[in-house]
């Protein structure tokens, strides 16, 4: 799968509307098992041998930040290469400026795995979280990791198979009134341990958008505000695992009180 996307002279920004076409693009292969991807930065023939590496290579390291910020796994990109002009005569177009138009470019070349995994069941398979609530097996400082609430990458609000879930637990909560929490949201395959981009607002504040949705998902479930606070992670803390199970949230219990 090839996706390019074109830059204007001597800019390695990526254009608005390049943007919102790699956001399409991205949409197209976030479900995909993917084995590698390649990015490659070009430029047109103008300016010298150095000038043009620099700039494709700052154009492919702007193709793979989008890449990043919207919660790709980084360890698949195996290349992020500027490779400099290419020549004008490579294109069969006579329009000068055309040609150079088409050369300002990134490549991306997605690979694949060939032949596909098996989809795995995302099914909660350990045994704690909503019995632990309901048993009352809590203290304070605990950590509740609602596994099994999976969001979509870049966006945050949940799959469908997991609204099934957080009723559920909305209901234990509702009746638990005596366990005080915060929310935790939280990131995947950014980089260092900064926020991702949410793609639905184009804020930095992915983890915030994701504490704040189950939040409010509780409180509409009748789960006292008083009783809840939320907060973004970041990247902060990785599981190590797959990335989409750091696209998560966790319930840290702050207080109980006794009945």
């Amino acid at each position: 799968m090839k996706h390019e996307v074109y830059f204007e002279t001597d800019q390695h920004d990526i254009p608005q509307t390049e943007h919102s076409r790699l956001l399409l693009f991205l949409s197209k292969i976030e479900d995909i098992d993917i084995e590698k991807i390649s990015i490659y930065g070009f430029t047109d023939d103008r300016g010298s041998d150095n000038y043009n590496l620099v700039l494709s290579q700052n154009r492919a390291e702007a193709i793979k930040e989008v890449f990043s910020n919207n919660e790709f796994d980084e360890s698949v990109i195996t290349n992020v290469d500027g490779k400099g002009e290419i020549l004008v005569n490579i294109i069969h177009e006579e329009n000068l400026n055309k040609i150079r138009g088409l050369n300002r470019k990134v490549e991306i070349i997605v690979t694949p795995v060939f032949p596909p995994k098996p989809k795995e069941d995302t099914t909660i398979t350990k045994k704690v979280n909503t019995e632990d609530i309901l048993k009352g097996d809590l203290k304070e400082g605990d950590k509740i990791l609602l596994e099994n609430l999976l969001f979509r990458t870049g966006y945050s609000y949940l799959t469908k198979d997991s609204k099934v879930v957080l009723d559920k637990i909305a209901e234990i909560l509702a009746e638990r009134t005596n366990i005080y929490f915060t929310i935790e949201g939280h990131v995947c395959c950014t980089q260092g341990n900064r926020d991702a981009v949410d793609r639905k607002t184009k804020k930095r504040n992915l983890s915030v958008a994701r504490a704040k949705y189950i939040y409010d998902y509780l409180a509409e479930k009748e789960v006292k505000h008083y009783r809840m606070k939320y907060v973004g992670m970041r990247r902060k803390m990785p599981l190590g695992g797959e990335p989409e199970l750091d696209r998560r949230v966790e319930i840290l219990v702050t207080r109980i009180y006794e009945k």
